[in-house]
């Protein structure tokens, strides 16, 4: 990319991409004095944004980390068309997220690191924290976003204050708190395909000590999807998805206290698996594709209810003050798809569309989860030079999952069953001291002690395509266990007021993970526990007398041990392996910048150049005859030493522009946003099908506030080119893919009180 020159953009201060080129190397551009004078004039700098990455209310330019906040107008634009957690990804520099389940087991990726596994006790690298609440099972993950003051992604190991397997980072949501002051809000949105999206929340102080706050969301849409075919589920992708959370806080004087109940009940269906939409040796869709029409002969539903408290309690004494916070979670989840993605099969005419060599329809569930989370924290409170944070941590897993065949070609009846049962536990003590040498260098150094354990065992008690009285295989047992010691070592170094320097070494660590889905197999696989080093520096900068602000970060990381989960070929089967390692490399710029008193302009851009190296290591590739382009290994396997990360695009970029002006007595707004992905390979071996086109989505909203703020209608568009391409896929069959999100448009009216 060429920069244009400094005369150019001199005359071009209100564009854009001389905003964020500018930012990019503040040292060596400057806008005009007039902007600058027009700044002042009209108000318009940005809020510090705070953050608690570090366990601490902090400013974000203080935070020796690459770090990103979402919060407010952002949320609100991003999440009217009734999105889930998805709407995330791309959203800020080197983050990724998808789903083979749609709105329920999101799975995150942070710096190309992540995981593919689809069985329901699967283990991500990026943690998932809510309201200080870790989230394991990817099932709790999906939590709706919903009254929430504001999302941070903390990219690169957080080993030490989060710890439990975040070794590619952290997502932190942090809901809206109780407060003294009565207020709250309603929010009523429709769109197309029948969407109804209602949200709310009120807040009321009760007396001088307590305060309450209710929240809820209420999701639907109606089927937008029609199967042709006589038998099967015969309309799809229609939903209706609950949540809420009840708040009750106490506070007098030293002592807080703060309950939170929430819970969801999501009624749906699967991801819609669809047979040969991509055409052979292309990653094209098939000629005259409608993403309205899916025949098929197979059963599709989805239903989630999870249900969940927590206690916080802070007492601050003299110079400390001491946290306790206890999480507990519970959940049950049912999925079913037809995965071969059509009807009939090669011996059993008709079918289509196009070659199904054999029937595949199948369930997961979890009609048990329950996971307890005890952290006991204590940290310095003093204005000393130096601070402290010192814990202990405990984690408590029980789990079952189920496995389902089901025969399509004989009515749907079930014909295969196979269960899981995993109890994990884990213990970590944790510490951090921060000192400030003088008033421009302070240093961070944290430690972390971590033990993990888990009892697994699984067995197929009856073997799809066999009589139920032919039983099954044997109970498979295992207990792997591990322990580990991360550290991380940072710093921080103002330059001057408006520039912080900042460079950081950190660990990471990931616990031992099992696959055990031996419907279709013999066996279970388990993965050793994964190790990461990260690298990172970069600069932090209030440019333009406070007008705009740029992150900028450069990093390295080396992942040893990595986890990595194989395909078996022609069997809808997955299986562990460790990499000997894989790397990344790149870089992460965040800017912001309000224009003048009318724009603001957001820009967040990331490059990952990532690589798996195992000489050793082969893997199954697909089963459905793809064009495989890696060289041939042994015993029908091929060689991905090189390959990049799975699911890991190079270039992610966000970008957003807001326009607002006074009309009448209230404010007239119009935003755009654009996120991009760039292409990546679906799988840990490269083929043509399989390498996933990149991708520009944006979406359009345009609103009127009037009386203070208090009223807002506003008129929106997701994907507004109406892009439809392949993300993902199943490769054990025939060329079946999943496809992204269609245009979805509508109206919505807020009231704030």
């Amino acid at each position: 990319m060429s920069t244009p020159s400094k005369r150019l953009m001199l005359h071009t201060t209100r564009s854009l991409i001389a905003v964020a080129i500018a930012t990019a190397f503040p040292a060596q551009m400057a806008f005009a004095d007039d902007a600058k004078t027009e700044a002042k004039k009209d108000d318009t700098k940005l809020e510090t944004v705070i953050v608690t990455a570090n366990r601490r209310a902090e400013s974000i330019k203080e935070v020796p980390m690459s770090i990103s906040a979402i919060k407010g107008e952002a949320l609100d634009t991003y999440t009217a068309s009734g999105q889930d957690i998805r709407f995330l990804s791309a959203r800020t520099p080197s983050l990724n997220i998808e789903s083979d389940f749609g709105r329920s087991f999101p799975r995150f990726y942070i710096r190309g690191l992540g995981n593919t596994d689809f069985d329901l006790n699967a283990s991500q690298p990026v943690g998932l924290v809510y309201d200080d609440i870790v989230q394991e099972n990817p099932v709790l993950k999906g939590f709706p976003v919903f009254d929430v003051d504001q999302v941070e992604i903390l990219r690169g190991p957080q080993g030490t204050l989060f710890g439990r397997n975040s070794p590619a980072g952290v997502i932190k949501f942090d809901s809206a708190k109780p407060s003294k002051r009565f207020e709250g809000y309603a929010s009523v949105g429709f769109g197309n395909y029948g969407a109804v999206n209602l949200e709310s929340a009120i807040n009321a102080p009760i007396n001088s000590d307590w305060a309450a706050r209710v929240s809820a969301q209420a999701q639907s849409r109606n089927d937008r999807v029609n199967n042709p075919q006589a038998t099967g589920t015969r309309s799809l992708e229609g939903y209706h998805d609950n949540a809420a959370r009840v708040q009750l806080q106490y506070k007098n004087q030293d002592f807080t206290a703060l309950l939170n109940v929430h819970g969801r009940d999501m009624a749906g269906n699967a991801t819609l698996f669809r047979a040969n939409i991509i055409q052979k040796g292309t990653n094209n869709l098939v000629p005259g594709f409608d993403y309205t029409v899916y025949p098929t002969d197979g059963v599709n539903k989805q239903t989630l209810t999870s249900w969940g408290s927590n206690l916080h309690l802070q007492w601050d004494l003299k110079d400390m003050s001491i946290y306790a916070i206890t999480g507990y979670d519970r959940a049950k989840f049912y999925s079913r798809a037809d995965v071969d993605g059509g009807y009939g099969a090669s011996f059993a005419l008709p079918m289509g569309p196009g070659f199904i060599p054999f029937p595949a329809e199948t369930a997961d569930g979890v009609p048990y989860l329950r996971q307890m989370t005890q952290e006991i924290r204590v940290q310095s409170t003093t204005k000393d030079a130096l601070q402290w944070i010192a814990g202990l941590y405990y984690f408590n897993e029980s789990l079952q999952v189920d496995s389902f065949d089901f025969n399509s070609l004989g009515g749907n009846v079930q014909d295969g069953y196979a269960v899981q049962h995993q109890q994990a536990k884990s213990y970590a003590a944790f510490g951090s001291v921060n000192y400030a040498i003088n008033e421009q260098t302070k240093v961070r150094a944290g430690l972390r002690y971590t033990k993990d354990s888990k009892d697994f065992d699984a067995q197929r008690l009856w073997t799809p395509g066999k009589p139920q009285s032919a039983g099954g295989t044997k109970l498979f047992t295992t207990s792997p266990s591990a322990s580990n010691l991360t550290w991380d070592l940072n710093g921080n170094y103002a330059l001057d007021k408006q520039t912080n320097l900042f460079a950081r070494i950190a660990t990471g660590y990931r616990a031992p993970s099992v696959q055990g889905r031996v419907l279709f197999g013999d066996g279970i696989s388990v993965a050793r526990s994964e190790k990461t080093l990260s690298f990172e520096a970069g600069v932090k900068k209030d440019i333009l007398e406070n007008t705009a602000h740029v992150d900028f970060t450069v990093f390295q990381y080396t992942a040893r041990d990595l986890q990595l989960t194989a395909g078996n070929g022609s069997v809808n089967q997955n299986q562990l392996v460790n990499a000997d390692k894989a790397t990344g490399q790149g870089f992460e710029l965040d800017l912001t910048a309000k224009i003048n008193r009318n724009w603001k302009a957001i820009v967040g851009v990331s490059y990952n150049d990532t690589q798996i190296k195992d000489s050793a290591l082969y893997v199954v590739p697909c089963g459905n005859g793809c064009t495989v382009t890696n060289p041939a290994g042994p015993n029908g396997t091929v060689a991905i030493n090189g390959n990049p990360l799975p699911r890991a695009p190079k270039w992610v970029g966000n970008f957003s522009l807001k326009y607002t002006t006074q009309i009448g007595d209230g404010t007239l707004y119009a935003i755009t946003d654009w996120s991009y992905k760039d292409r990546y390979n679906m799988f840990l071996y490269a083929a043509k099908e399989y390498d996933a086109k990149s991708m520009l989505e944006g979406g359009l909203r345009v609103g009127y506030q009037w009386a203070d703020g208090k009223y807002e209608v506003a008129g929106y568009a997701r994907n507004i080119t109406n892009r439809q391409q392949v993300v993902a896929a199943i490769d054990f069959n025939n060329l079946t893919g999943i496809l992204n999100e269609p245009r979805s448009y509508g109206v919505q009216f807020k009231a704030n009180f």
